[in-house]
């Protein structure tokens, strides 16, 4: 037989072959026969029973152990159809009661087996809403979305009572509902790898969302991908995301999470006055933005996480082989774009073949976002190749000599520490104009690069410079540990 009814015993199977299997009947009891009292039971614990096993298949299997089971996991509030054949997923929804009872939890995970049509996406998601569920989730594993220059559309439809909906590696755009359409009780909305063919018109269709996550979208070519206007959002999540652009408009907004490649200048506007907690991460193609002889590879801007802590602008920077010229102006514009909210502690690695650094690092102290609001700066140096090897060529860009007399004024700086030091003459001037440059600086930390020993006699000499400000308390440490303490000077 090719009935449904006939078809429900082999519901469980990987590939929910509802159509072709014929009724396996479960024997009566009988003489011989134990009583079946399980069965006996009512339906709201027979359900419960059904519930525990966490799979639609699994609980439609139950209908092999008697006639009284069958069709009642089409009566559970939530059904997860995992690793289940496409053709036979809408067989099956077809199944399942339009509520009452409601459908609190639907989930669908589509192996990747065999790409469906996006006509066929379309039609499932339509089954789908048919059934109202509180919560979706809705996967095509292993579906990854193609690179095709005119790809085909689906067209998403309402569902009205659904409070969070969770939609993964779809092959297609996602194209909003028509006119009228709404998400109206939405608060949490997950797009991962998923193309979108217009985020700002979706969006506008959810007035109640709270929470949006956007994980590995395609970009489609436009500027919407990370276009994001939403009156009531107040948890913003962007992860891995490759844009040149970010538009982001959320009076209410309270915590942002990005991070995003680029690999050219990038446009950001930002109006949330209400955010609280931000994590924001970039990272740049190689070349695509500097100064001097120095190349960003990462900006990252983080909240304080615990009591104590600042929050920071973390900067990651190598040498390059090549100048970027007359790029001042756009590299400062390039990192205040970047200062999305307060911060007061500036950390930088710097890996670096030997080139003076010093005004790479005053170039950053000199913007006004930085210079009188900076608490804790932080200088790691990462020296790449052997120790010894000749960086510097004469008449090198990476050392003018007017950095060294320049004037600063760090205000607000209190505690300073350089990683990788070792003690080279450029280093002691860059460590001179800091302290000559902060009034209010407490404590000062120096580590000192794996190769210096403790038995060379020249570095405890060079810094002499301590001596200059007796209210600093200045450590400094070998690799293996602390060289020397005081609370005036490093010389014993």
């Amino acid at each position: 037989m090719n009935t449904i009814e006939d078809s429900e015993v082999g519901l469980c199977k990987a590939s929910m072959e509802l159509g072709t299997r014929s009724r396996r009947r479960s024997p009566e009891p009988g003489p011989g026969r134990g009583a079946d009292y399980l069965s006996a039971l009512p339906d709201d614990l027979l359900l419960l029973v059904l519930a525990r096993l966490g799979c639609a298949a699994a609980a439609a299997r139950t209908g092999l152990l008697a006639r009284r089971w069958r069709g009642l996991w089409a009566r559970l509030r939530d059904l997860a159809f995992r690793d289940v054949a496409f053709p036979s997923l809408q067989v099956a929804l077809g199944r399942v009661a339009v509520p009452p009872p409601a459908v609190s939890l639907l989930e669908i995970r589509v192996p990747g087996k065999i790409r469906p049509a996006a006509d066929a996406v379309t039609s499932l998601l339509r089954a789908a809403a048919r059934l109202a569920p509180e919560k979706l989730v809705f996967g095509l594993t292993g579906h990854l979305p193609l690179q095709d220059p005119n790809p085909a559309g689906v067209d998403l439809p309402c569902f009205h009572r659904a409070t969070s909906i969770v939609l993964e590696w779809i092959p297609f755009v996602l194209r909003a509902p028509a006119a009228g359409g709404e998400f109206p009780a939405l608060l949490k909305l997950s797009l991962t790898g998923c193309k979108v063919d217009d985020l700002g018109t979706l969006l506008s269709l959810c007035p109640r969302l709270r929470v949006l996550r956007l994980k590995s979208l395609i970009w489609l070519g436009g500027d919407d991908l990370t276009t994001v206007h939403s009156a009531s959002l107040q948890e913003l999540v962007m992860e891995s995301i490759w844009t040149h652009r970010v538009d982001i408009v959320a009076p209410i907004l309270k915590q942002l999470t990005l991070s995003s490649w680029a690999e050219a200048q990038v446009s950001i506007s930002i109006l949330a006055p209400m955010i609280q907690n931000v994590s924001w991460q970039w990272l740049y193609d190689n070349g695509t933005i500097g100064f001097g002889l120095w190349t960003l590879e990462k900006l990252r801007l983080q909240t304080a996480q615990r009591q104590g802590q600042l929050p920071s602008l973390l900067i990651h920077a190598s040498s390059s082989w090549y100048s970027f010229t007359d790029e001042a102006a756009n590299f400062a514009q390039e990192i205040e774009k970047h200062m999305v909210t307060d911060f007061f502690a500036l950390e930088l690695h710097l890996r670096t073949t030997g080139h003076v650094f010093g005004e790479f690092v005053l170039h950053f102290l000199g913007l006004n976002r930085i210079r009188s609001v900076i608490r804790r700066l932080k200088v790691v140096r990462v020296r790449q190749g052997s120790w010894g090897d000749e960086a510097c060529p004469a008449n090198c860009p990476c050392d003018t000599m007017n950095w060294r007399t320049q004037t600063i004024s760090l205000t607000a700086l209190e505690d300073l520490e350089i990683n990788g030091f070792e003690a080279e003459d450029h280093e002691l001037d860059f460590l001179k104009l800091i302290l000559h440059s902060a009034p209010m600086l407490k404590t000062v930390i120096v580590k000192l690069s794996d190769e210096i020993s403790s038995s060379d006699d020249t570095i405890t000499k060079k810094c002499n410079i301590f001596r200059a400000y007796p209210s600093v308390k200045c450590n400094v440490y070998l690799s293996s540990g602390l060289m020397h303490q005081s609370q005036n000077c490093l010389l014993t």
